[in-house]
């Protein structure tokens, strides 16, 4: 792995977490992500299941975990499957882990061959009063893929219809949304990968480079720095292509005049950061395009100082909405009569500002959590306020990563040039 090695003791705390959900007489069993194909013999990149390896450390495929806290046999109370290795594999692909590597990225000392799982599943099952299996339970999932997770309930039902089965689901989301403190290391490593990244663009950037050449240059500088790369689909998008929120064809140029905003952000040990910047191309802001980006700014800083303990994220973002409903009428975009004759099921702001401010951060870019439940230290936020102006072709988004603590939050990119003019500054540095 380019990263470096996680101490085992956050597998073995995840664990342990997770048991004290559990109901008694309880096996849980969850498997790593497949390997998916392209065309011909091609397959994408291999990406572990966040589940499996908030509890494992495994970062390959062909992997199961079963977990037993109450099994009268104390070696059968955590086992791990790996893939067994050969000489072809090996020749063809590298070395999978051994016994003992499993052992050391895990915690778990009982390790057996993915081969072997049948057998040791029939010894272990009929000792359980419950088994909860794994599904995608994200409330934005709409994937057509059938997972290993899904292949393998289909086959337990079949196979063990008389068990009593529970979701894992709700449980992971709960222990996953509040980070142990080596998780928020991890996470500030990719803050500060994404950070080089960025002031790398600053020195970069000038009128006439294309999308694409910046998009090069961030996966160039994450990667030296022994991330995989994106933590996501990176979007580039100058000009009016800022207003698509979503934009990821990165292929056009950057305009003298034209603000470029920057969604991009690097991966470190399958934990993400989530960088938003605009920038102007030119290394200086028009007078209106300053006016929105401060709006936007001033949005930003009071946004931050309201993810707190206790708060939640309906009343979170209520409360953004009004700040931006302030800065929008303030910018000219906004008057009383729009927001007089407004559906409050959409406000009238929602036309510059129509998505949210904050998500769930961690091993999922949009991590797991019950947006219900109230803000507790440990958790990871975004904050990302911005306008889309497209009658002018302008669209400004700010974001960063914090860290709720019960003094308040901690931005994990605090040192992530935000500032109109010291963005400048660094830009015209090149000079």
């Amino acid at each position: 792995m380019r990263y470096s090695p996680i101490d085992p003791q956050l597998f073995k705390n995840n664990r342990q977490r997770l048991y004290t959900l559990l109901k008694p007489k309880a096996l849980a069993i969850l498997q790593a992500n497949d390997v998916l194909p392209t065309n011909a013999d091609g397959s994408m990149p291999f990406k572990q299941n966040a589940d499996f390896f908030h509890l494992t450390g495994v970062d390959q495929e062909e992997s199961i975990v079963l977990l037993f806290p109450d099994h009268p046999n104390p070696k059968y109370r955590e086992v791990l499957f790996l893939r067994e290795t050969n000489e072809t594999i090996a020749v063809w692909e590298g070395e999978k882990l051994s016994k003992a590597q499993g052992t050391a990225v895990s915690g778990i000392h009982t390790i057996f061959w993915t081969h072997q799982f049948d057998r040791i599943l029939s010894d272990l099952v009929f000792e359980a009063q419950y088994v909860y299996l794994n599904t995608n339970e994200h409330t934005r999932n709409d994937s057509a893929t059938q997972t290993r997770d899904a292949r393998f309930i289909d086959s337990f039902k079949r196979q063990f219809p008389l068990h009593h089965l529970e979701r894992i689901a709700p449980l992971m989301h709960m222990i996953r949304s509040v980070k142990h403190p080596i998780e928020v290391n991890l996470l500030q490593k990719a803050c500060n990968i994404t950070r080089q990244g960025f002031e790398r663009v600053l020195s970069f950037v000038k009128p006439g480079v294309q999308e694409f050449e910046i998009e090069a240059e961030l996966l160039h500088e994450f990667v030296r720095n022994r991330s995989k790369g994106f933590a996501y689909q990176p979007i580039i998008a100058s000009g009016a292509n800022a207003c698509v929120l979503h934009y990821i064809q990165n292929d056009q140029p950057c305009k003298d005049g034209d603000v470029i905003l920057l969604d991009v952000a690097a991966e470190y040990a399958n934990y993400n950061s989530d960088l938003s910047r605009s920038i102007p191309a030119n290394g200086r802001f028009t007078p209106r395009q300053r006016a929105v980006y401060d709006a936007v700014l001033r949005v930003f800083k009071a946004a931050k100082g309201m993810l707190v303990v206790g708060n939640t994220l309906d009343a979170y973002h209520q409360e953004v909405g009004q700040l931006m409903q302030s800065e929008l009428k303030g910018l000219g975009l906004l008057n009383d009569q729009d927001i007089a004759r407004q559906d409050p099921d959409w406000p009238a702001y929602k036309k510059y500002f129509p998505h949210g401010t904050s998500h769930f951060l961690g091993l999922d870019v949009h991590d797991v959590g019950n947006k219900y439940q109230p803000f507790t230290p440990g958790m990871v936020f975004t904050c990302e306020p911005g306008i889309y102006i497209r009658e002018e072709g302008l669209g400004i988004r700010l974001e960063n990563n914090l860290l709720i603590t019960e003094q308040g939050a901690i931005d994990l990119m605090a040192d992530i040039p935000i500032e109109a003019e010291e963005i400048e500054d660094l830009m015209n540095q090149r000079a």
